[in-house]
């Protein structure tokens, strides 16, 4: 069941990547909004929990989701993405660089399925690097991150605010791990 998610997983991000590379497909970009400055990648490093995404074929059905980032020795960095589907573990991994060696903007190319890349911009980024929202090329893609499992109601409301005022769809938002749904009804 893990391979068969994996592979999943893996067939629809190379889908999205090849749509998001060729410039075909019905989104809105996200060029707008700029990636954060004065990024520490080495900070970024470690486990961090999904605490709101919006709706994506990859993940239908996944809750528990968390992600893995461990910088290797050449400056590239691993990614296990991990939760539950149908009450069984499954994991995915990805291989993420900088687009621009040496830069201190928060941009990073994700592949799940190489040579196919795609955009991982992270657009907010808390002083302590606890609590991140990241975005794709589209406004179809957002996770609001944590490295704590439950984020305080004041955090949320903080994220869902930029959220709106970017103009993302903050009532698609699903809440993996179910915890905070009261606080957004």
């Amino acid at each position: 069941m893990k391979n068969r998610f994996s592979r999943t997983l893996a067939s629809s991000f190379a889908a999205l990547c090849a749509v998001l590379s060729n410039g075909c497909g019905n989104f809105s970009p996200t060029n707008e909004i700029p990636p954060v400055e004065n990024f520490n990648v080495k900070r970024y490093m470690g486990k961090w929990y999904e605490i709101a995404r919006l709706p994506h074929s990859f993940e239908d059905g996944v809750t528990d989701a968390q992600a893995v980032y461990t910088l290797q020795d050449d400056g590239t960095i691993i990614i296990e993405n991990s939760g539950m589907k149908n009450h069984i573990r499954t994991s995915a991994h990805a291989v993420a660089r900088s687009v621009t060696p040496g830069s201190t903007l928060g941009e990073l190319e994700v592949s799940f399925f190489y040579p196919f890349y795609t955009m991982y911009k992270i657009i907010y980024l808390d002083k302590d690097y606890t609590l991140a929202i990241v975005t794709g090329n589209s406004m179809d893609y957002v996770w609001i991150l944590s490295r704590k499992k439950v984020i305080s109601k004041n955090e949320l409301a903080m994220c869902l605010q930029m959220l709106e005022k970017w103009g993302y769809a903050i009532k698609l938002l699903q809440y993996p791990t179910g915890e905070i749904m009261s606080i957004v009804e």
